[in-house]
């Protein structure tokens, strides 16, 4: 991955700021206003220094459309001021760590869970044309991911189920995952829950989070089932299940509950017209209720319904999803 293909997946490098803000600060939230990200606390010493964060629109000579790049701002002039992976680099190397641009840029992208699809053209030219070459797996579809509070409706970037598996397996949530489910009151869940966890749109990429600002859907739709007794004898079912294709399915953020994301099948109605993203949840929570029990929350009807990410090791991902070499071990759900 090159520095201008994570910058472009990181809403110009603001997310990976956040990211390192938040190694030292995990209850600090940087909020954007236009392109202006307010002060912030410095990642790097982490002493109570304050680093201003703003997006700058940068015209190159003999372009039409300017660039944009999220830069730090050291006020106190510990530090000239640099892109954000001129911080990374700078929190690195204060942690220890001596590494190459490239070492980062690859650090960075494991950390926040962004990957690119392998394709052909990546493959040394001799292994293309072989008959032991491995077959590609086509990108699945892509659909939006957001930093937390739910108050932010703009997506930071686009992910992959690949890489959403990769995050819920991770420990990135597991800390605040850990915690919400110790809280006994309903509304301070709810309220800790909006504030503190990320989450993704399935239903497609967004401009933000309303269906108006849908710019491509992904065809696939989320069904949260809440208060289930056994949610992980639920989830291994629904990761056989015979008549829909399961892209995902795992816990949800409370522990007594499931996400459930699946591809729509490509059928249409007897007239020929297609079927309404309302019209397939219908027809997801009948099922759902006459095979398994359990019933939908109505509001998965919308399709910039958000799916909240919580830790979950035991999250189940579609083997057919995976796009790179990951080492996954689909035996423990058959």
């Amino acid at each position: 991955m090159t520095k201008e293909s994570l910058l472009s997946k990181t809403l110009y490098g603001a997310d990976i700021i956040q990211h390192l803000i938040r190694k030292e600060f995990p209850d600090h939230i940087m909020r954007i206003s236009g392109l202006d990200c307010g002060e912030c606390p410095d990642p790097v010493w982490a002493d109570g220094g304050i680093i201003q964060v703003s997006i700058d629109r940068i015209h190159v000579e003999g372009q039409k459309l300017p660039l944009y790049k999220a830069r730090f701002h050291y006020t106190d002039g510990q530090m000239l001021d640099g892109d954000a992976i001129a911080l990374a680099a700078a929190y690195y190397h204060e942690h220890g760590e001596n590494i190459t641009q490239e070492q980062l840029i690859t650090r960075l992208a494991e950390e926040l869970f962004i990957s690119e699809p392998t394709t052909l053209s990546d493959k040394p030219k001799e292994e293309k044309d072989t008959d032991n070459a491995r077959p590609q797996v086509p990108p699945c579809p892509r659909f939006s991911f957001y930093r937390h509070p739910i108050r932010n409706t703009r997506p930071c970037r686009e992910t992959s189920p690949e890489d959403i598996f990769k995050y819920l397996v991770s420990d990135y949530a597991k800390s605040h995952t850990e915690h919400l489910r110790t809280i006994t009151d309903s509304k301070e869940r709810s309220r800790y829950k909006a504030d503190n966890i990320d989450y993704i749109t399935p239903g497609g990429i967004f401009r933000s989070r309303k269906e108006s600002d849908l710019l491509k859907p992904s065809g696939y739709m989320v069904i949260d089932f809440d208060h289930i007794p056994d949610p992980q004898g639920l989830v291994r079912k629904l990761a056989s299940d015979e008549h829909f294709e399961t892209v995902l399915a795992f816990r949800s953020p409370s522990g007594d509950g499931v996400k459930w994301i699946v591809a729509l099948p490509n059928i249409t109605k007897p007239d020929g017209t297609s079927y309404t993203h309302g019209e397939f949840f219908t027809m997801l929570s009948n099922y759902s209720r006459q095979y398994y029990g359990a019933e939908a929350d109505p509001s998965g009807k919308d399709i910039c319904r958000a799916c909240f990410l919580p830790y979950d090791p035991d999250a189940f991902l579609n083997p057919l999803c995976i796009e790179d070499n990951y080492n996954y071990d689909i035996t423990r759900f058959l």
